[in-house]
């Protein structure tokens, strides 16, 4: 699941942003989910999942990983996949994002997505780091930081991340059955980007995965 689920792991000095995802989800019971959609999400945790599984990228430290099964999620539910309005902002400035040590992450903001959810209308930045559009296979890697109403119950006090791509159009798809952890959740070790307190959506965001204490089975 990486700022992931792969990306380039940034061990103490970053949290992982290009990422990550879980073994098949079973399809009965499943509530409002499209077939198509069903299997994008599942592909999506079923890669996060190896990811986790493996030494080479997962944040897990050693007595947790050996003894790794899966993460645990919410039901996918393509109510949680919203097509935004996208208004891009290039006259934006850099500004250096604070994260969970003393390293602060240059980021600007790409542009602001419009949507609904819940019947409640939203928006959010979303952000494009100065350091990672320089890494081959980046360049259009965009970083949607959020919290919402169910943090510190179903999920993560610190919020969720979820990787994007720049559009070529004026609009946006956000799948936040796609909301993975940063990575500092499951090691300190790690670096990762705090969410900034403009990127709180009023609902509670019942998708993606859930909080640590959760997660490993």
């Amino acid at each position: 699941m990486k700022y992931f689920f792969s990306l380039v792991l940034v061990l103490l000095f970053g949290c992982d942003r290009n990422k990550r995802f879980l073994d098949e989800l079973p399809v009965k019971n499943i509530p409002r989910i499209e077939a198509s959609g069903l299997a994008d999400i599942i592909a999506f945790q079923e890669k996060l999942n190896g990811e986790f599984k493996d030494p080479e990228t997962s944040p897990l430290p050693d007595r947790y990983r050996k003894n790794f099964i899966k993460l645990d999620f919410f039901e996918p539910d393509t109510t949680y996949r919203v097509v935004a309005r996208l208004e891009r902002t290039p006259n934006a400035l850099p500004f250096l994002m604070p994260t969970t040590t003393e390293r602060k992450s240059e980021e600007v903001v790409y542009g602001i997505a419009y949507f609904t959810l819940d019947g409640k209308e939203q928006k959010l930045e979303i952000y494009q780091g100065k350091e990672t559009i320089t890494k081959e296979g980046f360049e259009n890697y965009l970083f949607l930081p959020f919290t919402d109403n169910t943090n510190g119950e179903e999920t993560y006090a610190g919020g969720r991340y979820i990787d994007l791509s720049i559009p070529k159009g004026d609009s946006i798809v956000i799948d936040f059955n796609k909301a993975y952890n940063p990575y500092c959740v499951y090691n300190k070790k790690y670096s990762c980007p705090i969410v900034p307190s403009i990127n709180h959506i009023n609902t509670s965001v019942l998708a993606g995965i859930k909080d640590f204490n959760k997660a490993v089975k």
